[in-house]
């Protein structure tokens, strides 16, 4: 099993991934297939059980991850910090309740009351109330007993991987909840998947009252860790570190191993018309393939940052934003992008569009709203 994790982004290791800013860049990076850094990542259960407190610099702290739940934005970030806008982006406001302190990495609304937080220490958070409060669903412990549960039907089903996940069971029970969560997506209110480091990955069927370890679904050999997760064409995919691609063509199906275009990290995915996708990570590595994902593309973004978010607009538009700040659209299904201009600063990590179409941006010191930017809204 492997004893190393790389942040989701650099701006991840701001936030106590490691101990100096920037040096996540993707675990495995630069290293031979299955090799693994020395361990970096802090053991700190304790701040499970530590309610984030109100902060008066909530609003210019990192921030990672914004949805939109209805008209209002959420994101999360260090320190469990919830922040929520109900003016575009304009002005951010604490939650009210949060139950935990631990970084949160990803956040996802179903609807514009449903929502889901993850992060470290395999924290899963749930609000029925457009994110003003939270309660804890799964935590590194529960997620250990999910994978171990999962090995033991395996074995129960005389599957000859059964013993190999077993071993890799109780090393996550033994090592206690120290694993983050890193990518999310739901489909509706209820069907939703979270994967992290370590292959980690879960299923929900009923909205996050019980999880479902699916890791043995998923060929992942060596445990790469994964970030990103999503629907496409009726079925899901799965990326990662080491150029780790997995395709389901069902929800409920087995995946197989796609042949990857490069060896270096994805961060994200988006789906593309009919059954493509975009991949996107590293030093500004996009990468796109039609229906079958057998051919690859790169596509020539102009620089070599660290490709950090993307979404779909409801035009049909794609957009990318980088570390360095850029935002970049493609009107022509992601063949090709076209510089928007800079986002302002260094270290984005999330892009959103309010309701009226601005664009507000997530980076180490909170987020902030772009005026200037098309009004085309965008799609849940």
């Amino acid at each position: 099993m492997p004893t190393s994790f790389g942040g989701r982004r650099p701006l991840l290791a701001f936030a106590a991934l490691v101990p100096v800013l920037g040096l996540a860049l993707g675990a495995g990076e630069g290293r031979a297939q299955g090799e693994t850094a020395a361990v970096t990542a802090p053991i700190v259960p304790d701040l499970m059980d530590l309610p984030a407190a109100a902060n008066p610099r909530a609003t210019q702290m990192l921030q990672l991850s914004i949805a939109r739940a209805g008209q209002r934005l959420v994101s999360v970030g260090e320190g469990g910090i919830v922040l929520l806008s109900d003016d575009g982006g304009a002005n951010w406001r604490q939650a009210t309740s949060v139950p935990v302190s631990v970084t949160l990495t990803e956040v996802a609304f179903a609807d514009e009351k449903q929502g889901w937080a993850i992060g470290h220490s395999g924290v899963v958070l749930h609000s029925a109330d457009g994110g003003e409060t939270w309660g804890r669903q799964l935590d590194g412990n529960g997620a250990a007993r999910a994978v171990l549960a999962e090995a033991e039907a395996l074995k129960a089903a005389g599957n000859p991987a059964a013993d190999a996940a077993l071993r890799n069971a109780n090393y996550m029970i033994a090592d206690g909840p120290d694993k983050p969560f890193l990518g999310i997506s739901f489909i509706d209110d209820k069907r939703g998947w979270i994967v992290g480091a370590y292959g980690l990955a879960l299923e929900t069927r009923d909205g996050g009252a019980s999880w479902q370890s699916i890791a043995a679904r998923i060929p992942n050999k060596g445990g790469k860790h994964l970030y990103a997760v999503a629907p496409l064409d009726g079925g899901l995919v799965v990326a990662g570190e080491q150029g780790a691609l997995f395709a389901a063509p069902g929800l409920d199906a087995a995946f197989t191993a796609v042949e990857s275009p490069y060896d270096g990290t994805f961060f994200g995915l988006l789906g593309l018309q009919g059954g493509g996708l975009l991949a996107y990570g590293l030093k500004g590595n996009a990468w796109r393939a039609d229906a079958g994902l057998a051919d690859w593309r790169r596509i020539d973004l102009g620089a070599d940052a660290t490709v950090t978010a993307g979404l779909r607009l409801a035009d049909g538009s794609l957009l990318l934003g980088d570390e360095g700040g850029r935002l970049l659209r493609s009107t022509d299904e992601g063949a090709s992008f076209v510089p928007m201009g800079s986002a302002g600063g260094t270290g984005l990590t999330a892009v959103r569009q309010a309701a009226d179409g601005a664009f507000v941006v997530a980076g180490p010191r909170g987020n902030h709203r772009i005026d200037s930017n098309p009004k085309a809204q965008e799609a849940y």
